[in-house]
């Protein structure tokens, strides 16, 4: 995909640079806005303390925020040869919070370039535990030739924001910047200490992001009781039994636990003219069939439940959760349907191959990656269902093992979740969910923080929001930006 020429932007007082398309360059600047809000602040009582807060929120500039840090490639192949790292995305980072007066810690987490970006905005009540906020700044590969437009434009579009971490989630990140920012200039004191944490590799599992800085910088957590993240607070719009809408706001509770596991045949090797009963790529090849088509047993957790009971609620749909055909109940719910399916069951999705040199040479070993799911308390189940279906000829081995993660739908951190979205949406409703993949939550629970997932988006009713996730044409809407913008405002005024 060509490109012509290079445009600058000032959103704000943040200067943005990006390379575009003509047609891009002319959508983006159409009907977006480009005011600037000078900084105002009031007083309030929150609980038993007096803190600051803005009196206009900061929704201006957060289109032109997210463009720019989808222009950082940061992808992450899991390689550390060939991923680019997050040092010059977190560096911006960095300068854009710096700029308004925060004190900022960057710190490289096990490799040169894993950067990751710190900063603390102290509350009214310092007695009280900390609020962590963290996003990710790393993102997955994509194929440009497979994409409408390129996955690190940042291009703004028919209504959305375009590009590769748009929804996973640079989304969040640029929320969390302006937010934080905003905050600065107007002299916020919200009611606790509010800790800023940008990080890196999370895409792959942490191990030099999230993970070793548990291990190895927990300091800069100090005080923290709770946190939120990515992968909640988005709407589901469900029909009503009274004929309208309603939108539920999906709260992240709970999330599988993630394991990555390597399958390994090892037999005899030899010419490929000849008969082989120990051929190591017939024995792998089975069992990842096996294991790929294997439905796991059906298990409905306490989320799940809350979550079903909400549905039918709004809806008058019923779920019968000892039924064999809930999935096809669930089938209803449209295009989410895909990734709530997958909190019923384990799941184990083969992902990699490896094994030969050459075409008529049966190799001595084969090998497989598969993605495996597991729901909270399963794993000892799991494992002797996948011992069982892999057979005797091939050995595993995880490569990736991360907990899964639960927590109660309660608490004054949910109320303030509630009442952020109702002050922005009257229509809304938050209801606790499963995440069927992981995040960086379950990295801060073993400091024994308690981890929401609550990234606040109002979304098209018709949006297939879960197959954005690693998707092409990862995308989202403008709209959805300015709202979530709002919605944090509030929460973190109010927490």
């Amino acid at each position: 995909m060509q490109f012509a020429k290079r445009v600058e932007v000032e959103a704000g007082n943040l200067t943005t640079s990006a390379t575009m398309r003509p047609e891009v360059e002319a959508a983006r600047f159409a009907g977006t806005p480009r005011r600037r809000r000078r900084a105002a602040a009031l007083v309030a009582m929150v609980g038993k303390v007096t803190v600051t807060v803005p009196t206009e929120t900061p929704v201006d500039d957060v289109v032109d925020v997210v463009s720019r840090l989808i222009r950082f490639d940061t992808t992450n192949t899991g390689d550390l040869e060939t991923t680019k790292g997050e040092a010059e995305c977190a560096q911006w980072v960095a300068a854009q919070l710096e700029e308004v007066g925060y004190q900022v810690e960057y710190v490289e987490s096990g490799a040169p370039g894993r950067g990751n970006v710190f900063a603390r905005l102290r509350g009214a009540d310092s007695s009280r535990g900390a609020l962590l906020i963290h996003g990710h700044l790393d993102v997955v590969p994509a194929e440009a030739a497979e994409w409408s437009v390129h996955p690190f434009s940042g291009a703004i579009e028919d209504g959305y924001v375009w590009g590769r971490g748009a929804v996973d989630m640079k989304d969040m990140v640029g929320m969390m910047i302006v937010t934080a920012r905003q905050f600065r200039r107007a002299g916020v004191v919200p009611p606790r200490d509010l800790v800023f944490a940008f990080v890196a590799d999370e895409e792959n599992g942490g191990k030099y992001g999230a993970q070793w800085l548990v291990d190895n910088r927990p300091d800069l957590f100090e005080g923290v009781t709770e946190a939120v993240g990515e992968v909640g607070g988005f709407s589901l719009t469900v029909p009503r039994r009274d004929g309208g809408e309603r939108r539920l706001y999906l709260i992240e509770t709970a999330e599988k636990g993630l394991h990555w596991m390597r399958l390994t045949a090892r037999g005899r090797p030899g010419h490929g003219s000849m008969t082989h009963d120990h051929n190591a790529v017939t024995w792998i090849a089975g069992a990842v069939s096996r294991l790929g088509r294997h439905q796991f047993p059906l298990v409905v957790t306490d989320t799940v439940k809350q979550f079903l009971k909400a549905i039918t609620d709004e809806t008058g749909l019923t779920f019968d959760t000892e039924s064999a055909d809930l999935e096809g109940m669930i089938d209803k719910l449209g295009p989410m349907a895909r990734m709530l399916k997958a909190i019923l069951h384990d799941t184990a999705n083969p992902t990699m191959l490896k094994a030969g040199y050459k075409a008529n040479v049966v190799p001595a070993t084969a090998e497989a990656v598969v993605d495996c799911r597991v729901l909270p308390g399963r794993l000892a189940a799991f494992e002797a269902e996948v011992d069982e279906l892999i057979g005797p000829d091939v050995s595993r081995e995880w490569i990736t093992n991360l907990p899964s993660y639960e927590t109660s739908f309660d608490g004054d951190l949910v109320e303030v979740m509630n009442a952020a979205l109702l002050a922005v949406d009257p229509d809304a409703r938050t209801v606790p969910y499963m995440l069927s993949g992981g995040t960086d939550a379950k990295a801060f629970a073993r400091l024994g923080i308690r981890c929401f997932g609550f990234t606040p988006l109002r979304l098209p009713p018709d949006l297939d929001f879960a197959s954005l996730f690693h998707g092409i044409d990862e995308r989202v809407p403008v709209d959805a930006l300015r709202f979530g913008t709002e919605v944090l405002t509030h929460f973190l005024t109010h927490c």
